[in-house]
């Protein structure tokens, strides 16, 4: 009779975000993944998924035929697949997360709906322990490095939210703070020459992927005036430790701490 079967947590989940994927992994519930974006990376297990797409376009008849009852999706760039897959029958569970805080609360909600709550928790507090540690380490500077960090080339973007916030963390002031309101990026296109204006110290790039040419930075009109360009502290971070808003932008944090403590120890 109807009410008197068992009620289970998804056991056949599609992500369709790196991130995504590597949560469910980092709360032991990989053998549940069925279907993965091709550029998921973290754990290397993720590779043995069956691909169902990219970031923003995918194969409906792909994930239908991976039989999912639970779908992980990200933002409003995904908004036409979720659609389909609604519309379609399928659970779908959009997530929105900008911020380092919305990472953490990403990882709670993910957790509650795939059943490893504890183990949300858990890597939760292991992430805020290791932010507590790297924020006292860096309290004791006296002076922070003014640090630009681009997301983008042409035309160059910054300022996304949850960056700025880990090179505040790390022991930085980055450049454009006002721009971590603006979830988005044309709304954080920036002026090459209000760049050179406020003069970084430290420059770190990852650009969505595409290889990091740092002569090209160099060679831009006026930054040679900038202090990083001049004292060549110019660094890419792999766009996986960084730009997926999930538990890799720890490995993010710790070298962009690195970065800036040699930086610290030249001063």
């Amino acid at each position: 009779m109807y009410g008197k079967g068992p009620v289970e947590f998804p056991k056949r989940i599609v992500c369709l975000t790196a991130e995504t994927a590597e949560i469910v992994y980092a709360l032991a519930a990989g053998e549940r993944v069925v279907g993965v974006p091709g550029t998921a990376e973290r754990p290397p297990e993720v590779g043995e998924k069956p691909k169902v797409g990219g970031f923003t376009t995918f194969r409906l008849d792909k994930i239908l035929s991976l039989t999912p009852d639970l779908v992980l999706a990200f933002s409003d760039l995904q908004k036409d697949i979720v659609r389909d897959l609604v519309g379609a029958g399928i659970p779908v569970f959009a997530t929105n997360q900008r911020s380092f805080d919305d990472i953490l609360q990403t990882i709670l909600m993910i957790g509650g709906v795939i059943g490893r709550e504890a183990a949300a928790r858990e890597l939760i507090q292991d992430m805020q322990d290791e932010v507590r540690q790297i924020r006292e380490f860096s309290s004791i500077w006296p002076d922070r490095p003014r640090v630009y960090f681009e997301e983008w080339d042409a035309p160059l973007i910054a300022g996304i939210c949850w960056v700025s916030e880990l090179i505040e963390i790390a022991g930085g002031n980055d450049i454009f703070p006002e721009l971590r309101e603006n979830a988005a990026a044309p709304a954080r296109v920036v002026d090459p020459d209000e760049v050179v204006r406020r003069d970084p110290q430290i420059i770190v790039a990852s650009w969505c992927g595409k290889k990091l040419e740092p002569d090209r930075i160099r060679s831009r009109p006026g930054w040679d005036r900038v202090s990083a360009v001049r004292e060549n502290r110019i660094y890419e971070l792999d766009g996986a430790d960084i730009l997926a808003p999930g538990p890799s932008v720890m490995v993010g944090l710790r070298r962009l701490h690195e970065i800036i403590q040699a930086y610290m120890q030249t001063r």
